[in-house]
Parts: structure tokens; sequence; C-alpha cells
């Protein structure tokens, strides 16, 4: 039944990410909280599940010229040595501050998201 229920949470959370809504996000969020994962294999497992999304998403896109080629140029340049030197701090911060400081970073950014879409709408209105 365990696999089952972890088959149907990685098809809803690959549905999810598709669509740009942060499959990732919900996916790190079931292996954290409800499993017994540390959090450096549970990130591990999403960079895995979100590698062949992003993979077409970025085909996709170039196919579309939809990439703004120095926006993505910056985006590269400024990433890479930050995931390399986040890859190297996590594994010298304990994992149970890394799980608080997670959730911690999803409740404001899904604070800010939901503050923010309650702005937009009340300017439409």
């Amino acid at each position: 039944m365990n696999g089952f229920l972890e088959a149907v949470v990685g098809f809803f959370a690959a549905i999810i990410g598709s669509m740009g809504l942060g499959g990732g996000g919900v996916l790190l969020m079931y292996i954290s909280a409800f499993t017994s994962t540390d959090q450096l294999k549970a990130q591990g497992i999403n960079l895995l599940f979100f590698l062949p999304i992003g993979v077409v998403s970025v085909f996709f896109h170039i196919k579309n010229r939809l990439i703004n080629k120095k926006a993505a140029l910056f985006t590269i340049l400024t990433a890479v040595p930050g995931a390399v030197l986040g890859s190297f701090l996590s594994g010298a911060v304990d994992q149970n501050l890394l799980r608080k400081a997670l959730a911690i970073f999803l409740f404001i950014l899904g604070a800010r998201e939901f503050v923010s879409s309650f702005k937009k709408q009340q300017k439409r209105s």
C-alpha cells in the first residue's frame, strides 16, 4: 500500500509540476513529512524527479522561442555556483535545522503568494 501511495503522490506532483505550479515542493513536503527519509536524500529525490520535467520544459520553451537568452545566461551563471555552495553547506548543517528552515521558507513563500494574489484580485475589483 505504501508504494501505491508514493506512486499516486508522485503522479500528482508530476502533473502539478508540469503545469508550473510547484509539484517538486509538494513532493518534497510529502517525503519530508510522511516518510522517514532524511532531508538530504529527500532533496536528492526531488532533484531527480525535477530533471526530466525541466529538460522537457526547456525543450518546448526553446522550440516556441519563449526563452530570454540574457536572463537564462544570468540565471545559469548565478544558479550553478549557488547550487554547488548550497550542496556543500547542506552537508555541514544539521538535518533538523534544514527541515525547519525548509518549512519556514515554504510557509513564507506560500503566505507571500497568497497575499500578492489577494492584492491583485482587489486591484481588479
